[in-house]
């Protein structure tokens, strides 16, 4: 958590001050918050007293709670760069991009040499998708305290997104040298190659056996394991530790399955053959190629196909494009995604939103003619991609919607998936994002590049000159050594895309058919086939 110095105006108040930051450290979140109403009863102009109330909204999950606490901060103490930074990262979190881009350069403006700080702008430019100057943060804090815990964790994650394997080897051994069970960096190391025989996994159940883990770290470790024990072909149990994983992981998730459900339904409403035909075009340029569907559906394996080409460049996960509707929208709701977002979408001219796309892609897109942006959730936004960059290709990615259900439940993911925790919860999912791809397909005919993981993995070389000869760029030999480039991946898939093609994950759900069973028969309700 991050921290101000505090300087209350009477022993009083330093005594409250320090009590609350003591029960906050100690999880008393009641007891805390008691402290902050005596606080703000003495005091009420008091920052340091709205930054505790801050971190204990942060505790409690509480958003909107947090956002005005930490907002207070900035109004009586406006070169507070924690406050800043904590209002940046929350503002992300939620979609208030123009909110996020104004807290990220104060908090930068602002920056002193407070770790804390360091590390969480360092967070927040990860949350951006701008991993390279998360880097540069997180080693500014590490080189402030070498030893400390959560600095080494944060700096491992971010080089292993750069195949920066050896180096984050080190890190994650300083930290299990100070604690040896720590979930995090036990998560990170299975991850990290394929197990090859028990010692992790007998070390991992101890850590779930010995040490009262709450719910996160469970999940960490749960996670681990069940990837351990699938790679040493340990089904049954590699699925049991699975679904703990997710049941932990559930347990700390706000998943509004009411939210997404009118959310997909006013972006099929709102954005039709008659809006688009009405509607002016955008920005010309030809150069984004964006890659989308469902998260380990093979969009990693696709992306680094395109870029191995000399033409294309890697700009990695993107989330500029939502990101500039809800900017040039003013976009103030609480949830990353609402109806609202299609509202805004609506109105704005897609010459501009084109505009503004490139113009914040700009660092990413290298010194190539061509760059990919591989978000996959940008398939919400595809009528808007089509009028705002009308040159722009989108290739899309179809798996089946059991291994592709499937693969998102094993894969502990950050806040982006928070349907993938329940099995009925992700098999609904994937039936609104299944249908919304049909309903883009009947009324923008022609205007995006399906491609099958299934039918790729099994045969490389036909499908890859199908999407080279869409793309319209010479075919190149290098696209068939996609898996040799040594450019940073940020995606889960880090690890694993940088081997060939192979189809070892193809049909692996039937290898837990029946615990997938809740999964199936929703899908099958549904009306979605169970493979492609």
């Amino acid at each position: 958590m991050s921290r101000v110095p505090i300087q209350p105006s009477s022993d009083l108040l330093s005594a409250l001050l320090k009590q609350g930051f003591t029960h906050l450290n100690a999880g008393r979140t009641t007891e805390a918050s008691e402290c902050c109403r005596k606080l703000l009863a003495v005091k009420r102009d008091l920052p340091e007293a709205h930054f505790l109330v801050g971190l204990i909204s942060l505790e409690l999950q509480q958003t909107i709670n947090a956002i005005h606490a930490f907002g207070s901060v900035t109004k009586l103490q406006p070169t507070n760069p924690a406050a800043w930074a904590n209002l940046a990262r929350l503002f992300v979190t939620t979609g208030q991009a123009g909110r996020a881009d104004h807290a990220i350069e104060k908090a930068v403006e602002y920056a002193d040499k407070n770790p804390l700080v360091l590390d969480l702008i360092g967070t927040v430019y990860g949350q951006l998708g701008d991993h390279e100057e998360a880097g540069i943060w997180y080693q500014k804090a590490l080189s402030k305290e070498p030893r400390n815990v959560q600095y080494l964790i944060n700096r491992a994650n971010n080089q292993i997104f750069f195949d920066q394997i050896a180096e984050a080897e080190v890190l994650l051994s300083q930290v299990l040298e100070q604690v040896p069970r720590h979930p995090n960096a036990h998560w990170l190391i299975a991850g990290m190659r394929k197990a090859k025989d028990r010692e992790h996994v007998d070390t991992l159940r101890e850590c779930i056996a010995q040490d009262r883990q709450g719910p996160r770290g469970l999940a960490f470790l749960y996670y681990a394991l069940g990837k351990e024990l699938e790679d040493l072909e340990e089904w049954s149990e590699a699925f049991t530790a699975f679904a703990k994983g997710a049941a932990a992981r559930r347990t700390l998730i706000d998943f509004d399955e009411d939210n997404e459900k009118a959310t997909y339904a006013a972006f099929e409403a709102t954005f039709t053959c008659e809006w688009f035909e009405q509607s002016d075009l955008g920005n010309s340029s030809p150069a984004p190629i964006f890659v989308v569907g469902q998260p380990r559906s093979g969009t990693t394996l696709i992306e680094r196909i395109i870029t191995a080409h000399s033409q294309v460049h890697s700009a990695g996960e993107l989330r500029q494009f939502g990101q500039c509707i809800r900017r040039l929208g003013n976009y103030r709701e609480a949830a990353l995604y609402s109806p609202e977002v299609a509202n805004i979408g609506r109105t704005i001219s897609p010459r501009t939103l084109g505009d503004a796309y490139l113009e914040t892609t700009k660092k990413f897109q290298g010194e190539t003619n061509r760059f990919v942006d591989k978000l996959p959730p940008n398939y919400l936004y595809i009528p808007l991609i089509l009028k705002a960059l009308p040159n722009a290709k989108i290739v899309h990615l179809r798996r089946g919607p059991m291994d592709a259900c499937f693969a998102s439940f094993k894969q502990l993911f950050a806040d982006a998936y928070p349907h993938s925790y329940d099995q009925g919860e992700m098999a609904r999912h994937h039936a609104r994002y299944f249908k919304l791809m049909q309903t883009w397909r009947d009324r923008f005919p022609g205007r995006l590049f399906d491609i099958s993981y299934e039918k790729t993995a099994a045969d490389i070389e036909p499908n890859a000159r199908a999407l080279i000869e869409y793309l319209e760029l010479p075919w190149e030999d290098a696209c068939l050594d996609f898996y040799k480039q040594d450019t940073a991946v940020t995606t889960a898939s880090a690890v694993q895309v940088r081997q060939p093609a192979h189809t070892r994950s193809v049909g692996r759900w039937r290898r837990y058919e029946t615990q997938l069973t809740p999964m199936r028969q929703t899908l099958e309700a549904q009306g979605l086939p169970l493979d492609l």
